[in-house]
């Protein structure tokens, strides 16, 4: 059922915004991040199964093509996260969010 998916989807997001507002290291709130965007994801696919289509719908699939938009786009995130991660870790040889304040001056 909708209500399922629904609940599945909220605690996702729900522990995955915990995970970013409590961890200090960047690696874990990272992956918080993308346990967001996969929340919202089966939000999304979700919805478009359970709901009557639109008559002036083009494509039935038009969830899943925009997940796997979301998906390529979180692909993209991770490697630049990761290089800037990779990058703060050869300055400082740490991953916490600490460190990063003492970069801006």
């Amino acid at each position: 059922m909708l209500t399922d998916y629904l609940i599945v989807s909220g605690v996702l997001f729900a522990l995955g915004v915990a995970g970013v507002a409590m961890r200090r290291n960047i690696l874990v709130m990272l992956m918080s991040v993308e346990m967001c965007l996969n929340a919202a994801n089966l939000t999304v696919v979700a919805l478009q199964r359970y709901m009557p289509p639109h008559p002036e719908s083009v494509s039935p699939y038009g969830a899943q093509v925009m997940t796997l938009f979301v998906i390529a786009l979180a692909a993209a995130e991770v490697a630049v996260g990761l290089a800037l991660i990779v990058a703060l870790f050869r300055v400082k040889r740490s991953t916490s969010v600490e460190q990063l304040s003492e970069l801006k001056a």
